[in-house]
């Protein structure tokens, strides 16, 4: 029935028609083309090891070319249940979970796919999983290498015309079969059995070892397997023994591959999590631990002391726990419980996470990166939190009504307190303040930690002293987002530049300097000076980033004053022409008067900004990037936003501006 859906019984024209006008370049490759000045930068961020590790690791590529290629190399081995109380958990969900694990299967059935800001062509319901699928751009429309092409000559991470490689892979990652699996198992649906089974005919089918741009990133390798384990916890015994066999062909190449290629030195960021969670539960499938012990030293590595993430964005601490998390649970019932540190910084990031404002794009990069997941959530920080809270049995806030991850893991057993007041991360290097000024719920964060994480800083921004403010649980003012990864070109920069965040930056130079897509030359170094909590709490940091350039280091300090809160800008060692930068939510804008700004929604007032003068520009979007306020709510998406900037002479001495809560409009 497999290959009837994906290829025969004459349903060829319907691919046809899908893929008509779309570009089919396999040839002219040439190989890799060198980009001297991104391997420049990559290779100084380098130590000797790492060097030596890169320089065998290509003669390790050059091996699999010749001899790694064919499914006939990797027999399916016999598979054992991952995730043994999976089976019997998803049919106690709740109404609001069964609508949501429903609406994420008709979707896949009726030929639909959304992700990362776009939305792919509907395929037709009899042709769901036609082969050039998996190499399809959904932006550019044209497709990426297949078969033909072995995975280590595809230059995937510079611009070929082709499109964000993301867009490629998060189709490749077939976290559409798990609620499918879900569907299946809740009302019996024969269809979404023949869907899963097409799928997995047609992706084994274009993508044999290790052909195509599918292989290409061990990252991808793994939570495609992840999300094959699910699948088959979930179903396995209605699949039929050939799809069976080709999920275990899968799998058995992906073990192969995950070890010989691994993300190390510069590169063992949530990369190296998820491709040794891949390893350890695919070693769990086939009756054996391994990688244990690699994961278990990345969980005390990624997650601070404190609960925040190593690579300074939450939504990829997110991501890492859940696959930490997603492993422990396997881990607890093969008889094998992780070890109780490693729970406790499970814990403690879920306590972070508490102290985040829910409805932000929080800092750093955001990648919408998931695990297990329906699509279109829109708070998943706050989701695995309550999914850690759930597996440890903690108190915390409840996952919305339709949440996926609580039938896997459980939800709080009961509420907590929200937390209130100032709490400081010192490893992760941020403030958080919450509490009520003026008759509102105000929600502060101040960013002081380092740029990222190890020597490439990969997903960090220039973002050191910045400032984001929800107010009743609304974004206010708001980090800018990420927007784009490798098609992203100077909007890239820009997302992640000093300017686009809510602190001084000089000349329109960013602290730290971009060297690359996910690379810096310079990183600025930022230092916690103060934290002092009570009634009249006041935070204080500054960073280097200008002190070579310029000659000064920058200093905030962010202090309670009655129902208002005070932001001192200085500049130690001297004096610069500096812009103080707020950049507002898109669904916002702001009335100017001398210098009091007022930020509005509709017609109600919501705060107002006492800069030290009138010399106050306020602009949203523009053609190229620094014209005007751009955020980026999500991935691929993006939207103009007012952005105000105060332009003055700013020394030791410092200036000041005032944020002050309005009081809410009576009714």
């Amino acid at each position: 029935m497999a290959e009837d859906i994906n290829r025969g019984n004459g349903k060829e024209d319907a691919a046809t028609r899908f893929f008509d006008g779309m570009v089919y370049e396999d040839q002219n490759l040439g190989g890799a083309r060198m980009r001297v000045g991104w391997y420049f930068n990559r290779l100084r961020s380098m130590e000797l090891a790492e060097i030596l590790h890169r320089l065998d690791e290509q003669r390790r590529r050059t091996v699999s070319r010749r001899r790694d290629n064919g499914w006939q190399r990797y027999a399916s081995p016999q598979l054992h249940p991952v995730l043994h109380g999976l089976r019997n958990a998803v049919p106690a969900a709740t109404p609001a979970q069964r609508q949501a694990i429903e609406a994420a299967a008709q979707n896949t059935l009726r030929g639909q796919f959304s992700a990362l800001g776009q939305t792919w062509p509907q395929r037709d319901p009899y042709t769901l999983f036609p082969p050039e699928l998996w190499r399809l751009d959904p932006v550019t429309g044209r497709l990426w290498p297949g078969p033909k092409t072995h995975t280590f000559d595809i230059d995937f991470r510079h611009a070929t015309g082709r499109g964000d490689v993301k867009y490629v892979w998060e189709m490749n990652r077939l976290q559409q079969l798990p609620p499918l699996a879900a569907h299946l198992l809740l009302t019996g649906d024969d269809q979404s059995r023949a869907a899963i089974e097409a799928a997995i005919e047609s992706w084994h089918f274009a993508n044999p070892p290790f052909r195509g741009v599918g292989w290409a990133s061990g990252i991808e390798v793994a939570l495609r397997a992840i999300s094959l384990i699910v699948t088959l916890d979930l179903v396995g015994d209605r699949l039929g023994a050939a799809t069976r066999k080709k999920i275990g062909e899968i799998l058995a190449a992906s073990a192969y591959w995950l070890p010989r290629f691994p993300s190390r030195f510069s590169s063992a960021n949530n990369h190296l999590v998820a491709e040794l969670a891949g390893e350890y539960l695919i070693g769990l499938a086939f009756g054996a631990e391994v990688a244990r012990e690699s994961l278990l030293a990345e969980v005390l590595k990624q997650i601070l002391a404190d609960g925040a993430g190593a690579e300074q964005t939450p939504t990829y601490a997110a991501f890492s726990a859940e696959l930490f998390l997603l492993c422990a649970a396997a881990a607890r019932q093969a008889g094998l419980p992780f070890p109780q540190p490693v729970e406790a910084r499970l814990a403690a990031f879920a306590n972070f996470a508490g102290w985040l404002p829910p409805k932000t794009s929080g800092f750093g990069d955001n990648d919408e990166g998931r695990v297990i997941t329906l699509g279109g959530e829109t708070d998943y920080v706050g989701s695995v939190a309550a999914a850690i809270r759930g597996f440890l049995r903690m108190p915390g806030s409840a996952p919305e009504p339709g949440d996926f991850r609580a039938l896997f893991f459980g939800a709080p057993p009961r509420p907590a307190p929200v937390p209130n007041g100032l709490h400081t991360f010192t490893q992760g290097g941020l403030s958080v303040w919450r509490g009520e000024m003026n008759g509102r719920n105000v929600h502060l964060t101040y960013d002081h930690g380092p740029l990222g994480y190890l020597s490439i800083a990969a997903h960090g921004h220039a973002d050191a002293l910045s400032l984001i403010l929800c107010i009743d649980g609304d974004p206010v003012l708001v980090d800018p987002g990420t927007w784009l990864y490798g098609s992203g070109g100077g909007w890239r920069d820009w997302f992640r530049s000093t300017p686009a965040h809510n602190t001084l930056n000089l000349e329109g130079k960013s602290q730290s300097i971009i060297s690359g897509a996910f690379n810096w030359s310079h990183k600025a170094v930022a230092t916690l000076v103060e934290s002092e909590p009570g009634p009249h709490w006041r935070l204080c940091a500054r960073h280097d980033g200008y002190k070579g350039r310029f000659g000064v280091v920058h200093q905030r300090a962010v202090t309670r004053d009655g129902d208002g809160i005070l932001v001192t800008d200085q500049l130690l060692g001297g004096s610069r022409v500096a812009e103080i930068v707020f950049q507002l939510a898109a669904d916002l804008h702001a009335n100017r008067d001398g210098n009091i700004v007022t930020v509005l929604r509709g017609a109600e007032p919501l705060m107002t900004i006492h800069f030290p003068d009138a010399a106050i520009h306020i602009r949203s979007g523009g053609d190229t990037p620094g014209q005007g306020g751009w955020v980026s709510p999500r991935f691929g998406a993006r939207q103009p936003a007012e952005r105000l900037a105060w332009r003055g002479q700013v020394g030791e001495k410092g200036v000041v501006i005032r944020l002050a809560p309005s009081p809410p409009q009576t009714r």
